[in-house]
């Protein structure tokens, strides 16, 4: 059976993802959100709970966890792309400020999604 192309791999992985925090109540606001800083694979909200969830597929761990692709550097623009999110995003984004907004990290392995939350709690 052949591998699947990488964008290909990725976006299954981003529509599984997604289902995941579709099924447990979570609202996309956006998907694959691109500013200058950076984007966001995905911007969800439940409540008024903000999440910027990053989402790592792999076909296999040759390559190390999908979540440990996910660095400082990284880190640091995913929190650069959630303020602009905010910035630019006021309407969708009221009431998030100063408020809860949490990083995750969804692994897609094997057509299993495993979501780490509060993934950069320093």
């Amino acid at each position: 059976m052949p591998t699947p192309h990488p964008h290909e791999l990725g976006r299954a992985g981003e529509e599984m993802a997604a289902s995941w925090y579709v099924e447990r109540g979570y609202e996309i606001l956006a998907r694959n959100w691109r500013c200058p800083a950076g984007e966001a694979d995905l911007v969800l909200r439940r409540g008024r709970l903000l999440v910027v969830c990053e989402v790592k597929t792999r076909s296999g761990t040759g390559y190390g966890t999908p979540a440990e692709a996910v660095g400082r550097q990284r880190q640091r623009r995913l929190r650069r792309t959630a303020a602009m999110f905010l910035e630019a995003e006021r309407e969708r984004a009221e009431g998030f400020r100063g408020r809860g907004i949490r990083f995750d990290v969804a692994e897609v392995l094997g057509g299993v999604v495993t979501v780490i939350e509060d993934a950069f709690r320093d």
